[in-house]
Formats: C-alpha cells, sequence, structure tokens
C-alpha cells in the first residue's frame, strides 16, 4: 500500500507502507538480486578484530570482529544500549574523544592498524568518515562553504574547488535544491537536506569508509528515502556502515547485517550474515527473537 507523505523539504512524495515482519527477507533478497556492482577501484575495506571498549571500569563492548568488504553496506542491529555506536566510534577512533573511554584490539584499513603507534589520527578520519545522528552543518557557513569546510581544517588542496563542492552535493543528491543558493547560510536547510549536506561534506575528502550512526532518526519518511537513494549510489565507491534501529530500513539498505546484543554483560556481537539471510534463516534464536519483534 501506497502512502502520501509531505516530506520536510516541502515535496509532495509517497512511500510504501512499512513491510510486515514476515517480508524483511523478501526485501533484502530483492535488493540483493536488483544491487548494481561499481566500477570504481576500491580498496581492500575495513577489518576489525576482537574489539573491546570500556567507558571508565565498565565494559561496553566485548570481542567483536567484524569485515566490511569494500562497496559494502554493513547494518548494525539491535536493541538500544548493546554497543552498536560504541563499536562503530572505535573504527576512526573517535571513541578517543571520550574522556575515560579505552579499547583494545585492532581495526584494520587496507591492512593497515589504524590504532598502531605513530599512526596519524587527522588522516585515518579523513579516509574513514562520519555522519552523525543528528545533522550538524555549521550554522554561520554557507552550503558551499561547508562542503568544502574538511579540506580547509586537513589542510587539503584542490585544483577545482567548484567543480569538486558539484559533485559531492551531487552525490549527496543535494545539487538540484541548493545549486541557486550556495551563499546561503546552511541553518536555512531542512533536515533532511541539512543531512545531506553533512554527506555531501565527509565526501569532500575522499574516503574510503563512510560510518554512518542512525542517519536518518530524526527525519520524515520522504528524507530517509532520499537519504536510502544516496546511500545506495555510495556503496558503489565505498565501503559504508550504518547503525539503525529500523529494521525495515537495514533490509532496503544493507549487503550484510550484524545483530548486537547486551545480555546482562557488555555488548557483543550476536552473528552477522548476508541481510536477507538475517531477516529470514537467522542461525541465533536472539536474532530471531529480535527481528521476528519478540523483543527490542
Amino acid at each position: 500500500m501506497t502512502l502520501p507523505i509531505n516530506n520536510d523539504d516541502g515535496d509532495n512524495m509517497s512511500v510504501e507502507a512499512a513491510p510486515s515482519k514476515s517480508s524483511l527477507g523478501d526485501v533484502a533478497s530483492e535488493r540483493a538480486k536488483a544491487k548494481m556492482p561499481g566500477n570504481a577501484p576500491l580498496g581492500s575495506g575495513l577489518e576489525a578484530r576482537g574489539i573491546h571498549a570500556w567507558f571508565g571500569k565498565h565494559h561496553a563492548l566485548s570481542d567483536v570482529s567484524l569485515d566490511f568488504a569494500a562497496g559494502t553496506v554493513t547494518a548494525l542491529i539491535g536493541p538500544s544500549g548493546c554497543g552498536k555506536s560504541t563499536f562503530i566510534r572505535t573504527l576512526n577512533r573517535m571513541h578517543e574523544f571520550i574522556p575515560s573511554a579505552a579499547m583494545a584490539g585492532e581495526v584494520l584499513l587496507d591492512g593497515k592498524d589504524v590504532y598502531a603507534k605513530g599512526t596519524d589520527v587527522t588522516k585515518i578520519r579523513l579516509q574513514i568518515g562520519m555522519v552523525f545522528q543528528k545533522p550538524n552543518p555549521f550554522p554561520s557557513m554557507t552550503i558551499g562553504e561547508n562542503v568544502l569546510s574538511g579540506l580547509k581544517l586537513a589542510q587539503l588542496k584542490v585544483s577545482d574547488r567548484e567543480n569538486l563542492m558539484q559533485e559531492c552535493l551531487e552525490r549527496a543528491g543535494l545539487w538540484a535544491e541548493v545549486k541557486d543558493r550556495l551563499g546561503a547560510h546552511a541553518g536555512g536547510l531542512s533536515g533532511g537536506q541539512q543531512q545531506r549536506l553533512c554527506i555531501a561534506r565527509a565526501l569532500a575528502v575522499k574516503p574510503k569508509v563512510l560510518l554512518m550512526d542512525e542517519p536518518c532518526s530524526a527525519l520524515d519518511p520522504g528524507s530517509t528515502l532520499r537519504i536510502e537513494d544516496t546511500i545506495g549510489q555510495l556503496a558503489q565507491t565505498m565501503t559504508i556502515i550504518i547503525v539503525t534501529h529500523n529494521m525495515q530500513q537495514a533490509a532496503r539498505v544493507s549487503d550484510y547485517t550484524a545483530f548486537f546484543l547486551s545480555d546482562g554483560g557488555p555488548g557483543s556481537m550476536i552473528e552477522v550474515g548476508p541481510t536477507n539471510e538475517i531477516f529470514s534463516r537467522p542461525r541465533d534464536q536472539r536474532t530471531e527473537n529480535y527481528v521476528s519483534g519478540r523483543f527490542g
């Protein structure tokens, strides 16, 4: 069934009603059939090996190992408090920003440990970009300045800033909406537009991996669909990891899904597999209970 909506960009759109729980596997299977391979040269991807995380004495995450192949989208699902966001922040060393935070394990980008002694953390965060739950454009900057702000902070030089700006906005699905007001302040954009602007800003420094921590949780259905379309396009040229509480979204956008759970102790990964398998025939009963809505 199709439902009419108005999104926060002021457009009249329609979205499909949420699929039943039993159809999530079908949604994921159809996505897998329809996925088109990218044609850009990609690296070897990202690997997490035996990741543990602490906040002071609190052991928040225990022994998580996951591979993220280049050119794929992996969704991290699970109840609140199970360590999904903590895990994703260890992948580009943002976990270090939190006072008393600590971690153990390895994160390998193209085979090199990002936590190795002497590693330039700034360069790591350029290669492994992040989009947060709440859109965070710089309100005092114009739309165009926001897109290119990462270049200035990283002291990167490009030969054609205008073309780069347009390219990033096009890839983020925003160019057609803002091309005539690049000099306007970013604070005047809608929530969905601001989130796509943040994606464009992340793309300007040409990351190999893009981390997305519940990027659509504050958006209306129309804006959510636009972000999901953007994810599908970006996955042809980079690795994407998305934390989401929306299992329909995981089924629509991801190639692989990992289920996290905190069973009275630190959060851990219960199982990972192709998304259609996780939603149609999970191996662990706890995963079955979660994706079928029996808890969480």
